[in-house]
This record gives C-alpha cells, structure tokens and sequence, in this order.
C-alpha cells in the first residue's frame, strides 16, 4: 500500500476531512449551536486519531528509538485530543441542547471544560514534538526533499492554538494532511522506503 500512488491521498484525507469540519465548527457553544457542535465532534471520534496514525505510518516498519518516539507521541496526541473531543465536544454539546433555550450555562458544563481543555493540550503539544522529530528524522534520510516536511510545524501550531476553528485551525488541519502526504512524496521520489529506512 505504501508504495501505490494512492497512499499519499490517504495520508492527506484525514486532515481535510477535519478542515472541512471546522468550516462548519461553531464559534461558540450556546443552545442554538450545540447540536451543530455535538454533530460534528462526532465523526471527530474517527478523524482526530488518523491524523496521528498519518504522521506515525511514515516511519512504519523500523525499530529505532526516533521511529519509536514518532509513534509514541502521535499516540499521545491521539488519545488525549480525542478525550478532547469527547468532553468539549461531543459531552458538553450534548448537555447544552438538553438543557433547552435560555439556559444559562450551568457551572457542571463550563466543569466540562475545565476537563477537556488540558486534555487537549496534552495532546496538542504531542503533535508538535511529534512532527519537530518526524521532520528531524525526514531530512536526516532524504535530505533536501525532506524539507517539504516544513509545512507540518505550522499546521500543528496552528491546531495547538486554534484547533479546527475557521480560518487558522482549518489551516493548520490542512498543513498537517499536505505535510504528511508531501513526505510520503519526497520518500517514494529518494527512492527511500519508510519500513527499510532508519534502522
């Protein structure tokens, strides 16, 4: 699969699919928006751990410690933004639309989060040590071409400051898919094989 002409499709997909999720993602959550919210971080459940399986896929296959450490921070990332979109997203939308117009938010959904935005953190700054060590370990092996690789350091600052909120985290959600297939480019044109390199 890594070497057919459809892999670095697949490697861009799960990026565009959360940008254009974050077209649609409310500014805000209130009543009027919280069942856009809650539809939305649904799918999320999917979509958010892909983005590191992309990252970590390209170094499939090696044992080293930097490959090691690739797979082990997407992991991070994975796991903990996802509790992201689980708290933040699909719980605290779901609590505000049953909770019906002209509520005020109670203290429990505003506790919600309190929890889930350290979650998302955590995770965030995991993708950021991940792709500094991806491209690291990219230019190191193809050298020049890897730097193509560059795009993934804004695209996960971005994620980490705005997450998938139009127009900066549908950016950053962009660069991470484009770096990530970008690279797999660069390895098939070095002649440079994820799972033989590196170990």
């Amino acid at each position: 699969m890594r070497e057919s002409r459809a892999y670095p499709l697949l490697l861009l997909l799960p990026g565009l699919l959360l940008a254009a999720a974050g077209l649609f993602h409310p500014t805000g959550l209130s009543y009027d928006t919280a069942q856009r919210w809650y539809l939305l971080h649904l799918p999320g459940l999917l979509v958010f751990p892909l983005v590191g399986w992309a990252l970590a896929d390209l170094v499939a296959g090696r044992r080293d410690v930097v490959a090691w450490v690739v797979r082990v921070t997407a992991y991070v990332y994975a796991t903990f933004y996802t509790a992201l979109d689980v708290v933040s997203g699909i719980g605290a939308g779901y609590v505000t639309r049953q909770l019906g117009p002209d509520v005020p938010r109670p203290e429990a959904v505003s506790q919600m989060f309190r929890i889930g935005t350290p979650l998302g953190e955590v995770g965030s700054w995991a993708l950021l040590a991940c792709v500094v060590v991806l491209l690291a370990d990219r230019v190191r092996h193809l050298g020049a071409p890897g730097l193509v690789g560059l795009v993934l350091l804004p695209g996960a600052w971005l994620v980490h400051t705005e997450h998938i909120f139009s127009p900066l985290g549908v950016l950053g959600m962009v660069l991470l898919g484009a770096g990530s297939a970008l690279l797999a480019v660069a390895a098939r044109r070095a002649g440079v094989i994820a799972h033989t390199s590196g170990r």
